[in-house]
């Protein structure tokens, strides 16, 4: 009983039923945010006094998505992205699975090589919808298929945003008693990859494999460009690798989308008057993705005012009952709960940190078992979250013809395709291990 009314079940339960129902996903973590809070018993100020200063958790975040979001304008001013469109719709030669392999690779590279993270999709995608719908393509695999290199190589690579993941997981982890190096974490978690990637492979060869219509609805005005690469082109890809270098060294992303912005900017590959434009544009691209993440941070900071999430571990600690699988299933379940709710596995693991190593460390749990079940539970509802970026790029890119619904084509394909293998491996991972 005591689980059936904790505020994080019934918070998230309520979230995923109100996206279900449409409601807008902004609105749903607001009133997800109050009952919650309502159910702990805080009064509505307080709930949202704490709303509000938790979704400064997200600032930083915010910030990177509406530079870099800028950043993929400036690409598309310069007609990079068009040409990239182009070649790429030449190289597929009418074959879906090499447009679904090109796609998989540049998310990746968003992640590790180039990181953007989700800004490039709604400036790649939109000039391939004519494309995809010759191919009769089934826009549910290119979510999968996007959704893959977006979660993948920051789980299994120690670069770019993946640097960032694991290092958090080795921080936490040694802070709440099990040492942990980021070395200890690339090597435990490539059995992830390897469910992640079966789950990419289930999407695109059984599940979307079939044709779908759609309809060439016009939906921006065509421009026409040469494939030439000129100057500004080589000024661009300069200022793409400037950022990724920036971010490395700095470790900050929005800095790093400053000194590329700089580049552009400073050696006049694009108009400095230009800015104003390309800022609005940047801010159109990826303001409501930015803004969810701040809100997801209030919602986040609700849950965590609650105490609900310690109620519920130790609510479930007495179903463990000694078992390593059983523990690592009901560790993994909360995982999911959270990182639904809050949309971000990088903010999931602190939470997690603290409640997870006491039980690995009690129940015996080697480095490499508790390694792979935390960084699961962790990314656990990144894909399938109707407030991640995992899913919220995607869907900008994909429904810019109104033919794309968030939930239905999005969130439940990637929670399908990617939680399951991700639960699975996990698990296999402790019986092998």
């Amino acid at each position: 009983m005591e689980l059936l009314i904790n505020p994080i079940i019934i918070s998230v339960i309520l979230l995923c039923v109100l996206c279900l129902c449409r409601v807008n996903v902004l609105l749903a973590l607001l009133v997800s945010a109050l009952v919650a809070g309502k159910v702990a018993g805080l009064h509505a100020g307080q709930i949202m006094d704490v709303f509000i200063n938790g979704m400064g958790q997200n600032s930083e975040t915010a910030l990177s998505y509406i530079l870099l979001g800028t950043f993929a304008a400036a690409m598309a001013h310069t007609g990079l992205a068009d040409i990239l469109a182009k070649r790429i719709s030449l190289l597929i030669k009418n074959n879906k699975f090499i447009l679904l392999l090109i796609l998989t690779l540049l998310a990746c590279a968003s992640q590790n090589l180039i990181p953007v993270h989700i800004a490039f999709i709604p400036v790649i995608i939109p000039p391939l919808i004519f494309v995809m719908n010759k191919l009769k393509l089934d826009r549910r695999a290119v979510a999968c298929a996007l959704c893959f290199g977006l979660v993948t190589p920051y789980i299994v690579f120690p670069a770019g945003f993946g640097l960032i993941f694991q290092r958090l997981i080795a921080d936490n982890m040694t802070l709440n008693g099990m040492a942990v190096s980021v070395n200890d974490v690339w090597k435990a978690v490539w059995i992830l990859g390897v469910g992640l990637f079966a789950g990419l492979l289930w999407a695109i060869f059984i599940s979307y494999r079939k044709p779908r219509e759609y309809e060439n609805i016009p939906f921006r005005e065509e421009r026409r460009r040469s494939l030439r690469f000129t100057g500004s082109h080589y000024i661009t890809l300069l200022a793409a690798f400037a950022t990724l270098g920036v971010q490395l060294l700095t470790k900050s992303l929005p800095l790093g989308a400053l000194i590329g912005l700089s580049i552009i900017f400073g050696t006049r590959a694009i108009n400095p008057e230009k800015m104003d434009v390309l800022i609005n544009e940047g801010i159109g691209l990826m303001g409501y993705v930015a803004f969810v993440m701040l809100v997801a941070a209030g919602f986040a900071g609700v849950l965590k005012s609650t105490g609900s999430i310690e109620v519920l571990v130790n609510a479930l600690i007495p179903f463990m009952a000694g078992s390593k699988l059983l523990a690592a299933f009901l560790m993994l379940t909360v995982g999911l709960f959270i990182t639904i709710g809050i949309g971000t596995s990088f903010g999931t693991i602190p939470i997690l940190a603290v409640l997870f190593v006491p039980i690995f460390i009690n129940l015996g749990f080697n480095p490499a078992e508790a390694i792979v079940v935390f960084a699961a539970a962790a990314a656990l509802g990144d894909a399938g979250s109707p407030a991640s970026g995992t899913t919220l790029g995607p869907t900008a890119g994909l429904n810019m013809d109104g033919q794309h619904n968030h939930i239905n084509d999005t969130c439940i394909p990637t929670f399908l395709h990617y939680n399951i293998p991700l639960i699975l491996f996990a698990l296999l991972a402790v019986a092998i291990f």
